[in-house]
C-alpha cells in the first residue's frame, strides 16, 4: 500500500526528496521519494555520509517537495561551455 501511495504522490509531484548538491563534483542529487518531509529529512545523514566517503565537498541539503526529471545532475564547466551528464542513481525507488 506504501508502494502505491509513494507512486501516487511522485506522479503527482506531491512526494518528498532530499536533494543535495555539492560543489565538488558540481553535482545535483535526488533522493527518495518519501511520503513526508519528516521521513526524508530522517534519512538524509545516509546519504550526505556516503557523498562524504566518495570525498564530496560543499554539500548542501533541501528537503522539497518535487517531482524530478533526473535523479542525478552533473555539471562540468570547461572552456566556456557547461556539459551536463545526467543519470540514474541505482538504489532509488520509483
Amino acid at each position: 500500500m506504501k508502494e502505491f501511495l509513494l507512486k501516487t504522490l511522485d506522479i503527482f509531484g506531491l512526494a518528498w526528496w532530499v536533494k543535495i548538491s555539492t560543489e565538488n563534483p558540481r553535482c545535483t542529487y535526488f533522493f527518495g521519494p518519501f511520503l513526508n518531509g519528516m521521513e526524508a529529512q530522517a534519512s538524509q545523514a545516509g546519504y550526505v555520509e556516503d557523498l562524504e566517503s566518495e570525498n564530496a565537498r560543499g554539500i548542501k541539503i533541501s528537503i522539497e517537495r518535487c517531482k524530478p526529471e533526473e535523479l542525478t545532475i552533473s555539471e562540468d564547466i570547461t572552456e566556456g561551455k557547461m556539459e551536463l551528464w545526467i543519470g540514474k542513481y541505482s538504489g532509488q525507488m520509483f
